[in-house]
C-alpha cells in the first residue's frame, strides 16, 4: 500500500516531498482537460471495439476465438496491471507514467489500424492494453494530486461525467468511421488525440509522487496474475477449437489455475503487495466484489454479442449499432444522483440486492429478440430495464467498497474494485464464448438439416462454424438455397445468443443474492 496522497497545491505536500509547483486555477483546469482527454481514449477504445468487431471479423477473416481474442489481449493486460500501473506512478512520478501510458496507447493505435491480419491486430492491441493500464489510472491520480481535498470530489465528478459522455457518443462516432471509411480509423482517430494530450501533459500538467510510496514494487505479483489469468482466458477461448483434452487448452488452464495459486501465497507475504489480501477479511468488502464480479461478468460477457447480433443477424450498420446501447448509458447518466442518495434513504443492502435482480430482468428481455426482430421492440426494452438495474447498483456498490475500507484505504480498495470488475469481463467474454460457440455448432447443424440445405452447402458452412454468423457463403449458389442457408445461420446464432443472454441474467440474480446473504444489516453497521 502506498502512503497518503498528497496534491502539489498544498505547502503541506511540498513540506512532505511532493514534487511539484503550485497550481494555479488555469493549471488545475489543464490537468482535469489532460485526464479526461487521456482517459476518453481508453475508454472510447473499450466501447468502439465491439463495433468494429463485425468488420474486423469479416474483412481479415477472423473467426470468433480470433476476435475474441482482439478484445481479450487488451482487456486482459489492463486487468493484469492496473493496480501496477497505479503504483508505478506513485513512485517514478505521476505525470511521467501517465504520459508514458498514453504515448504507448497512442502508439499501439496506429499499429493496429496498420494490421494486414487478425495476429498483427491482436498483437497490437495487447500493447494498448499496456499503455491503458498506465494511463487510466493515471488520469485520476493526476486530478488527485491537482486538487486539494475539498475541490477534489467536484474535480472527479467532471471527469466521471465526460467519462459516461465519451462512452456514449464513441461507438456512434466509431460506427460512422467504420460505415464510411473502414474499421481502421477506429483505432488510428486515437494518434492526434494522444499527441496532443502528450504535449498538454508535458506543458501543462505539474508532477507529482509519493515518497511514502514503495520502494519495490510487486513485479512477480504482476507477472502471476497476467500469466493466471491468460492461462484460464486461453483456455476458455482456445478449447471449442481445440477441444477440452487437447494438451495446449489443459496445459494452459492448469497453469493459469496453478499460477493463481501462487499469487494469491506471494501477495499474503510480500510486505508491499500489489493486491492487499488483508482486506478480503471483511465479508462486506468481499461481499461487495464477488458481487462485482458476478455483476460485471454479465455486463461485459453479455454485452459483448449484442453489436454482433444487431450488424450480422440484424443488419444494422455499424453506426446503429454503436447507438444502440446509448439509452443504457443515458439511464445511468439520468438516475446516477438518485441512485447515489438510496444509499442514504434505505440503506445498501437492498439496492444491492434489488438492482442485480432488475438487471437480470433486463437481460432476460434480451433473450427474447428472434431473427425478425427489430431493435425498437426486440432490443431497446431489455437494454433500458438493464440500465435501471446497473443504476441502482453501481452507485450504492462503490459506496460499500469504500466505506468498508475506511477513508485512509479507500484509493487502494477502489483500484481493487476496478480490477476485479475488469477481469470479470475479461474471463466471461472468454467462458461465455465458449458456451456461444458450443451451442452455436450444436443448433447450426440441426438447422442445416430442418430447413433443406444442400450437403454439399452444409459442409461448406460447417468448415467455417468457428466464425458463427459471419460465415462467408460461395459466390454463384442459388439465390433460394443461399436464403435458406443464410436463416440456419442465423437462428443458429440467434440460439447462441439467448443461452448467453440467460448465463448473464443468471450472473446478475447470483450476484442480487450474494449482496442479500453476506452484506447482513449488523455488518453494515459495524462497517458503516
Amino acid at each position: 500500500m502506498t502512503g497518503p496522497l498528497h496534491h502539489p497545491c498544498d505547502k503541506a505536500a511540498i513540506q512532505h516531498g511532493s514534487e511539484a509547483a503550485p497550481c494555479t486555477a488555469a493549471t488545475k483546469r489543464w490537468v482535469l482537460a489532460t485526464a479526461i482527454l487521456g482517459s476518453g481514449m481508453a475508454f472510447i477504445d473499450g466501447t468502439v471495439v465491439n463495433v468494429a468487431l463485425p468488420a474486423i471479423q469479416a474483412q481479415l477473416h477472423a473467426s470468433l476465438h480470433q476476435v475474441q481474442w482482439v478484445v481479450e489481449s487488451y482487456a486482459l493486460l489492463l486487468a493484469a496491471l492496473l493496480l501496477l500501473g497505479g503504483a508505478l506512478g506513485d513512485r517514478f512520478g505521476r505525470r511521467r507514467i501517465f504520459v508514458l501510458g498514453v504515448s504507448i496507447f497512442g502508439l499501439a493505435s496506429v499499429l493496429c489500424g496498420l494490421s494486414k491480419d487478425v495476429n498483427q491486430l491482436i498483437v497490437a492491441r495487447s500493447l494498448q492494453g499496456v499503455g491503458a493500464a498506465l494511463l487510466v489510472p493515471g488520469s485520476l491520480a493526476l486530478i488527485s494530486a491537482s486538487f486539494p481535498q475539498k475541490e477534489r470530489g467536484q474535480a472527479i465528478g467532471t471527469w466521471a461525467g465526460f467519462s459516461g459522455i465519451t462512452a456514449a457518443v464513441g461507438p456512434v462516432i466509431g460506427g460512422w468511421l467504420i460505415d464510411h471509411y473502414s474499421w481502421a480509423w477506429a483505432f488510428l482517430v486515437n494518434a492526434p488525440i494522444a499527441a496532443g494530450v502528450v504535449a498538454m501533459a508535458i506543458l501543462k500538467v505539474p508532477e507529482s509522487r509519493d515518497r511514502q510510496a514503495a520502494r519495490r514494487l510487486d513485479w512477480l505479483g504482476a507477472s502471476l496474475v497476467t500469466l493466471g489469468l491468460g492461462g484460464i482466458v486461453f483456455a476458455l477461448i482456445e478449447a471449442p477449437a481445440r477441444q477440452w483434452h487437447s494438451w495446449p487448452v489443459l496445459a494452459a488452464l492448469l497453469l493459469g489455475l496453478v499460477s493463481m495459486g501462487v499469487f494469491a501465497s506471494v501477495e499474503r507475504r510480500t510486505p508491499q503487495p500489489m493486491l492487499p489480501l488483508h482486506f478480503f477479511h471483511d465479508p462486506i468488502f468481499t461481499g461487495a466484489n464477488v458481487l462485482t464480479l458476478l455483476v460485471y461478468a454479465a455486463l461485459g460477457g453479455g454485452l459483448f454479442f449484442v453489436p454482433l447480433a444487431l450488424i450480422q443477424v440484424h443488419g444494422l450498420p455499424a453506426a446503429a449499432a454503436g447507438a444502440a446501447l446509448l439509452p443504457f448509458v443515458l439511464v445511468m447518466f439520468s438516475l446516477s444522483r438518485w441512485a447515489g442518495g438510496l444509499v442514504e434513504r434505505v440503506g445498501p443492502r437492498k439496492p444491492l440486492f434489488v438492482g442485480p435482480v432488475i438487471a437480470g430482468a433486463g437481460f432476460a428481455m434480451l433473450w427474447l429478440p428472434s431473427v425478425e426482430a427489430s431493435y425498437w421492440t426486440g432490443f431497446l426494452p431489455g437494454i433500458l430495464v438493464l440500465g435501471v438495474g446497473m443504476s441502482i447498483t453501481v452507485a450504492p456498490l462503490t459506496t460499500v467498497v469504500m466505506n468498508a475500507a475506511g477513508t485512509d484505504s479507500a484509493g487502494v480498495a477502489s483500484g481493487i474494485n476496478n480490477a476485479v470488475s475488469r477481469a470479470a469481463g475479461v474471463l466471461a467474454i472468454a467462458a461465455l464464448g465458449a458456451l456461444m460457440a458450443w451451442r452455436f455448432e450444436a443448433a447450426l447443424q440441426e438447422l442445416l438439416a430442418q430447413h433443406n440445405v444442400p450437403d454439399y452447402l452444409a459442409s461448406q458452412v460447417l468448415v467455417q462454424q468457428s466464425r458463427l454468423a459471419a460465415i462467408d457463403l460461395p459466390a454463384g449458389i442459388d439465390s433460394a438455397v443461399r436464403a435458406l442457408a443464410q436463416r440456419a445461420i442465423h437462428e443458429a446464432f440467434v440460439s447462441g445468443y439467448r443461452w448467453v443472454m440467460a448465463a448473464s441474467a443468471a450472473l446478475c440474480v447470483l450476484g442480487g443474492a450474494v449482496a442479500g446473504v453476506l452484506m447482513r444489516p449488523e455488518a453494515l453497521r459495524r462497517d458503516g
